[in-house]
């Protein structure tokens, strides 16, 4: 089985040499995995399931037969958990750099860098301007790298095209993920050893929290659990 270990604290992103390449996370479907910096690996993983765990005879059925589908929704609200979970450790990257922000210091002290570390690892790739060269390569060459868009493919995937629900996710998908420019933006520009400062771009980081919460109700109901 496929077992995945997420931790709240974000994980600080690796870097990667010329010429060197990671192979770690595709050595097997039974390698653990650990969030956050690996959604991406995870969700492909996730997206082969219905194709690797399908009984034989099912898959010279047509999916248009409602028993085979009904048994690929099973199997996507099995593992629900597991698309939930970036979403999850995002929020959690929010919730701390809050924390930071809002916290009593008389010297009005606040470790710019750390903050803009957790919202570089609460925007899981989906903010462009905070991606990494390699990531930015693989975007170029059509690889879809943010996690968030994932999900919805992912999630959404049984549903068709015209689904009021599919089209709410991506609706939802592209506010979160303006929302997280947005908090890209406003943290860049802002003084955060500046109380005013610091209360401005608190209030952007609730708005993300928020838009994170619409996103994972609307993921659960494109899941049905």
């Amino acid at each position: 089985m496929l077992v995945i270990s997420c931790a709240a604290r974000p994980s600080v992103p690796k870097t990667i040499r010329p010429g060197q390449v990671e192979v770690e996370e595709e050595k097997s479907l039974f390698t653990t995995i650990t969030c956050p910096r690996r959604d991406v690996v995870l969700l492909s993983l996730l997206s082969l399931v219905p194709s690797l765990a399908q009984p034989p005879d099912a898959r010279s059925i047509s999916f248009g037969i409602s028993g085979p589908k009904e048994w690929l929704r099973e199997q996507k609200r099995k593992a629900s958990r597991f698309l939930i979970a970036p979403i999850d450790a995002s929020r959690e990257s929010l919730r701390a750099a809050y924390a930071m922000l809002t916290a009593t210091d008389s010297q009005g002290a606040v470790d710019s860098d750390e903050i803009q570390r957790l919202m570089k690892s609460a925007a899981r790739d989906c903010v462009v301007d905070d991606r990494n060269s390699f990531v930015s390569f693989q975007a170029n060459t059509g690889v879809e790298v943010c996690t968030f868009s994932l999900i919805v493919k992912n999630a959404s995937s049984l549903l068709d095209d015209k689904d009021p629900i599919k089209l709410e996710a991506e609706a939802t998908l592209t506010d979160l993920v303006r929302s997280l420019t947005s908090l890209d933006g406003v943290t860049k520009e802002a003084d955060l050893q500046l109380a005013s400062s610091r209360q401005k771009v608190a209030e952007s980081v609730n708005n993300a929290i928020s838009s994170l919460d619409k996103f994972e109700q609307i993921i659960k109901n494109c899941l049905e659990v």
